[in-house]
């Protein structure tokens, strides 16, 4: 077990081919709402990349070190296109996102209660974990394991519908499966990105167990489709629904 998890740190074998022998909440949105990009990557994007730099920024500098900005206008212009060509590329961001990501970093770090949780001397880092939930093997990393707590840092777009999108961006099912992983309750730790709000969002019993309904679903779709004893063809998978 220490092998994998050694393994597991690494970013690479995490979303790489070693990782994708284990179910994660990455795969709760696909397997309930098209199980047909099941196991599919995505391309990297606008998104995915502010996210992941917001992270390194708290979580692993040394990484945030390693990036390239370009600055322009937009991705529209002749010097993004011709940059991201000349370093093989699918995606970069600009200058001034990194601009935006980096103060929203010193707007949540700057704040003492934050700053304390995040910067506790007894917390490891992105931390991962692997264990059987409803007989499937699933992973999990921990953006923080505190001493009390998991702490996951979130950035969201309205952070007074957080409490309603945490449900549609599966945060629930997280909650669910992290808590299985580690033992520990989850905990948001959420910036606005656009007015720069704060919040610490405790889920409740209901949360969770709407998270692990999640779970029971998800698993019930993958051995349909795609364990070793499946019943149906995923190609032939339509939705069915009332109105």
């Amino acid at each position: 077990m220490d092998t994998i998890l050694e393994k597991l740190k690494d970013d690479s074998q995490y979303y790489g081919e070693f990782g994708k022998q284990y179910l994660s909440n990455s795969d709760i949105g696909t397997l309930l709402t098209n199980p047909k990009e099941f196991g599919v990557s995505r391309a990297d994007n606008q998104a995915f990349a502010q996210g992941r730099l917001f992270h390194q920024l708290i979580l692993e500098p040394h990484k945030a070190e390693e990036w390239e900005f370009v600055d322009v206008s937009s991705r529209n212009t002749k010097a993004y296109k011709e940059f991201i060509a000349e370093k093989n590329l699918e995606f970069a961001l600009l200058e001034k996102e990194n601009l935006q990501i980096r103060k929203l970093v010193d707007v949540m770090m700057g704040n003492m209660d934050f700053y304390d949780d995040i910067r506790n001397d007894g917390n490891e880092y992105e931390v991962p974990a692997v264990g059987e939930i409803e007989g499937l093997m699933w992973k999990g990393k921990a953006d923080i394991v505190h001493p009390e707590m998991l702490i996951d840092i979130k950035t969201t777009s309205n952070i007074s519908d957080f409490k309603w999108s945490a449900r549609k961006y599966n945060y629930d099912s997280q909650c669910y499966i992290y808590q299985q992983l580690f033992g520990k309750p989850l905990v948001f730790y959420v910036i606005d990105k656009t007015n720069e709000m704060l919040g610490i969002f405790r889920p409740t019993e209901e949360f969770v167990k709407g998270g692990r309904d999640k779970v029971k679903r998800a698993v019930e779709v993958y051995h349909k489709f795609f364990s070793d004893n499946a019943t149906d063809d995923i190609n032939f998978y339509y939705v069915e629904d009332y109105l």
